[in-house]
């Protein structure tokens, strides 16, 4: 009995210990935390000219009316500024902060603000499309508390963290969560690695920093799911990603990434059982291409590379992320799968942003493609730039324009070809995606009336509703 006893007493005292242990992880309070990081985190505002064009005349002309042209150059050019707020940190006492590309691109005045309170002007030291980074410097002499940068490969899924920032312009919020996933891809820019949170990040909050507990950056805060606002899904840049990029735009003021010069897709387990590769792993190199550094080092066309730089890659996904922050002119060690064993090849890398395989692709990235809208039964394109500037639409304006209008579209008799549909229930369009989620959300519902924001061919903007079916 008394051994039972004791054996009882054991375990209580165990599974006390254990959970006392581990409850000491829960924070009581972020007060502390917050207190010493607040004043290292700013509020962003950026301002653009926009130009656009007033109708001097009580009616519209009808599509394809000759006095279209006629008349189009009648409209009164107006002026306006155009605002967005957006966060950073800073990461230096001298002033240099951190944000996302998209809350500063074109901007033609950037306005910092610290602790709330002061203001000061900034210009852009650099900033990288690809990975969504800006760094800023501000215009003052003064010295500022700056943030380190932690190790974003640390953390670990289900760890504390907090984000502050400058949601919906409402300066100095902190929100809390967890560490919800990791090795995140959303389709959003070219190299992507996220760390995903379901600490509330909002429309405002890009740019800003996402803390680990110790007050280290493990993430620059940048997307969202959802169009109206936080559902517990954000996602942030890691900072080990992140560290590369800043410190060359602070170098060089753009960035310098490693080049292999090769086309790889994933190694599929049928493909690992051919190749006798034991399991699905690395990346398989479907096209080489010419005078580029995998070229001149032997790479070849149906090679598996399993190694890069003494990194293992287990999936095809973690090549590009690797190479691209190797540091250009390196003498790598690949070590590849070649007819059922392992070979070594030494890569001298190049640069990725002078390689003609970049020019190219970022040629064809650039070029709208048609996609069809199969429930509206019209095909449209994506806004460009070229077409703000040409339409002299708002800087900030995104959309897409109806390249063409089936027979039986329910839009047929509302817009014509060159339209520009800008939002729908009220919800901008930035993709052919935003769109067919809301038209499917409106066929499911008992409405089935859907409202358009739209830039006509006259470029007025419109407010059109539609019926479907």
């Amino acid at each position: 009995m008394k051994k039972i006893k004791l054996i009882f007493l054991t375990l209580v005292f165990s599974f006390s210990f254990s959970f006392q242990s581990s409850s000491q992880s829960v924070p009581a309070s972020f007060a502390d935390l917050a207190e010493r990081l607040m004043p290292s985190v700013v509020n962003i505002s950026t301002t653009q000219t926009v130009v656009t064009n007033s109708n001097p005349f009580p009616f519209e002309f009808p599509p394809g009316s000759p006095f279209e042209d006629m008349f189009k150059e009648f409209g009164t050019p107006q002026k306006r500024k155009s605002a967005a707020l957006g966060s950073g940190f800073i990461i230096d006492e001298k002033g240099i902060v951190v944000t996302n590309n998209h809350v500063i691109q074109d901007a033609e005045d950037i306005i910092v603000r610290v602790n709330g309170d002061q203001e000061f002007k900034a210009k852009v030291l650099g900033a990288d499309p690809l990975m969504d980074i800006a760094v800023l410097q501000l215009e003052t002499s003064e010295k500022f508390k700056p943030v380190a940068f932690g190790n974003s490969d640390k953390a670990r899924i289900g760890d504390w963290v907090i984000a502050i920032g400058n949601p919906f312009g409402l300066g100095g919020t902190v929100t809390s969560g967890i560490i919800s996933a990791r090795n995140r891809s959303i389709g959003l820019s070219r190299y992507e690695d996220f760390i995903q949170t379901d600490a509330s990040i909002n429309s405002g909050n890009s740019g800003g920093p996402l803390f680990d507990m110790e007050g280290n950056v493990i993430g620059i805060n940048t997307a969202i799911l959802g169009r109206n606002g936080s559902i517990g899904i954000g996602f942030s840049i890691p900072s080990n990603s992140a560290k590369t990029v800043i410190k060359q735009l602070i170098e060089f003021g753009e960035t310098k990434r490693g080049w292999l010069g090769v086309r790889i897709q994933d190694v599929t387990q049928e493909i690992a059982d051919v190749e006798k590769l034991g399991e699905p792993r690395g990346a398989l190199v479907a096209s080489v291409a010419e005078n580029s550094p995998s070229n001149k080092a032997g790479i070849k066309a149906g090679d598996i590379i399993l190694e890069f730089n003494g990194e293992k890659i287990q999936q095809m996904k973690e090549l590009p992320a690797i190479v691209a922050r190797t540091e250009v002119g390196k003498n790598v060690k690949v070590k590849i799968w070649r007819n059922k064993k392992e070979i070594n090849k030494n890569v001298v890398l190049g640069r990725l942003e002078t390689s003609d395989d970049f020019k190219i692709s970022e040629k064809k990235s650039t070029e709208p493609q048609d996609l069809l809208i199969k429930d509206l039964m019209i095909t449209v394109r994506k806004l460009t730039k070229e077409d703000i500037s040409k339409r002299k639409l708002p800087n900030q304006t995104t959309g897409l324009v109806v390249t063409k209008i089936g027979n039986k579209s329910p839009l047929r008799d509302s817009i014509s070809v060159n339209s520009i549909l800008v939002e729908a229930q009220k919800s901008r369009i930035k993709s052919a995606t935003d769109l067919e989620n809301i038209v499917k959300e409106v066929l499911n519902s008992n409405q089935k009336t859907i409202l358009f924001a739209i830039y006509n061919t006259e470029n007025q903007r419109r407010y059109i509703g539609v019926k479907l079916d």
